[in-house]
């Protein structure tokens, strides 16, 4: 007999993973929205979530460093640039999932094939923090991790070999966190790091 779930189609995750050799932190998120949803063919792609403008903010002093406010839409080539130059890498914590309402929320996201991250990590010797950015990557990150006690939010915890787990806030708007607090956060994590 089959569930309701397992009718349900499952999705791949539609981008490559962001790994510059130099990366210092890999950021986790848990999987990109649907693509009705994008404005760009990167990480981050809503134009309605603030990561790129935190980003701006904390490296740049300008929330819209990386939006272009005619069409709506991020700067993708100059994204992707920064983060070449800084050593910030990024993929998802899923690499198939079902949508369980359709929509981007966490809560209705089934992990049917979690990403390697010590693969990923294998891949970035330089590389010895890892931020995710919501509560089901976090969760995802330290069973992967095998770590017991996940950071909370704006907090850190240390795997056995060294490797730094930051919890962030989440940088979608139905986060319940003022926009300069999650700046703070970010910003902090950063300066731990380089």
């Amino acid at each position: 007999m089959t569930t309701k779930q397992e009718n349900l189609e499952t999705e791949s995750h539609p981008l490559e993973p962001f790994l510059p050799e130099n990366a210092r932190i890999l950021f986790l998120g848990s999987f990109p929205p649907p693509k009705k949803r994008w404005c760009m063919d990167f990480y981050y792609p809503n134009f309605g979530n603030d990561h790129w403008r935190i980003e701006g903010q904390v490296w740049f002093g300008d929330r819209n460093y990386f939006v272009d406010l005619q069409k709506k839409c991020f700067r993708k080539e100059e994204i992707i640039d920064f983060l070449n130059t800084k050593g910030i890498a990024i993929y998802d914590t899923a690499r198939v999932v079902r949508r369980l309402k359709g929509n981007a929320s966490d809560a209705f996201l089934e992990i049917v094939e979690p990403t390697d991250i010590r693969a990923l990590l294998r891949q970035m010797p330089l590389c010895k923090a890892v931020a995710t950015t919501g509560e089901k990557a976090t969760a995802e990150m330290c069973r992967a991790l095998g770590v017991e006690n996940p950071p909370t939010v704006g907090k850190e915890v240390v795997t056995t070999d060294g490797l730094r787990l930051f919890r962030l806030p989440s940088s979608s708007r139905a986060y319940p966190l003022a926009f300069e607090k999650k700046c703070e956060a970010y910003r902090d994590v950063f300066e731990k790091v380089f």
